[in-house]
């Protein structure tokens, strides 16, 4: 996270208005700052999606490439993360300063996504043993304005919705070869389902109380905070993973209110970026060209 300069005053104004349910931008403990949504940006990716949470803005690029499944997993797929944290978001970025940083949001991903309630790999297998889609996910932090893993998880499952897979088809050659065939059509192509996709929500702790999107001031005065990995299945939240960030401890009734209000925020997200996505597909497209005469 970007470090934010605060003095004893300003921290105590922060943790008074958390204890009285009215933090400093007006919002409650349980609400989110304001959310603008794109996909379809980058013209040269086969997703792309950009987020922005107030003061954090992410932008996510997805490109594919056919690749050899693991042979411990003949019938899954491959999906990588990288994350680059720009400079221009903060002076601390420079060099190497946000490595740690953006290993922390890689790992996080990672593991959320490789839950059995998560993300399906098995979706991107097209022979088994033999050929897969390799998903890369490539997540760029222009500007950080506090609550990078719920930033960034929502950007990537809109991303993910935004990618289009070229339509494969198999052909069986000599000696038992098979040979695929990619479809040239940007038309004909094939959607990634992001129904069971998961989200990070962070519920940070400051004082006695929890809240949810935190901003960078709000995360100064914490210092422990739960990220936890909510994915939907036929209509209910899981919880998918969950660690900790920052050097404190947690009581278990706390860690069980974090898990609790985490689950619920996690549902709410799902079902607004869901809707977000609808309506935006609906208005950019992308539809079919209609085709007359002998070009149908």
């Amino acid at each position: 996270m970007a470090y934010v300069a605060l003095s004893e005053a300003e921290k105590t104004y922060i943790l008074h208005g958390v204890e009285d349910d009215f933090r400093c931008d007006g919002r409650s403990r349980r609400d989110y700052r304001p959310m603008d949504l794109e996909t379809g940006l980058v013209s040269n990716a086969s997703g792309s999606a950009r987020l922005r949470l107030a003061n954090t803005d992410i932008l996510v690029g997805v490109k594919t490439e056919i690749d050899v499944p693991n042979p411990l997993t003949p019938e899954f797929g491959k999906l990588e993360f990288f994350v680059d944290c720009s400079a221009n978001a903060t002076p601390e970025f420079e060099g190497r300063g946000g490595s740690d940083l953006a290993q922390e949001l890689i790992l996080s991903l990672q593991n959320a996504y490789e839950s059995p309630l998560a993300f399906d790999y098995r979706t991107l297998c097209l022979i088994p043993g033999q050929q897969c889609w390799k998903l890369y996910i490539d997540i760029l932090i222009l500007e950080c304005g506090g609550n990078l893993h719920d930033a960034v998880s929502l950007a990537a499952k809109a991303a993910l919705f935004n990618t289009k897979l070229p339509r494969v088809t198999a052909t069986m050659l000599d000696a038992g070869i098979t040979d695929l065939i990619i479809s040239d059509n940007p038309y004909d192509c094939t959607r990634i389902s992001i129904e069971t996709v998961p989200l990070l929500v962070t519920v940070c702790k400051v004082g006695d109380y929890c809240l949810v999107d935190p901003s960078a001031e709000e995360e100064v005065c914490s210092t422990v905070s739960v990220v936890v990995s909510v994915s939907m299945r036929d209509g209910q939240a899981f919880l998918s993973g969950t660690h900790l960030t920052g050097g404190g401890a947690m009581h278990r009734d706390t860690m069980r209110n974090c898990l609790e209000l985490g689950l619920a925020i996690g549902e709410h997200l799902d079902r607004l970026l869901t809707k977000m996505l609808n309506l935006e597909q609906e208005r950019v497209g992308p539809k079919r060209p209609q085709t007359i005469g002998f070009l149908k």
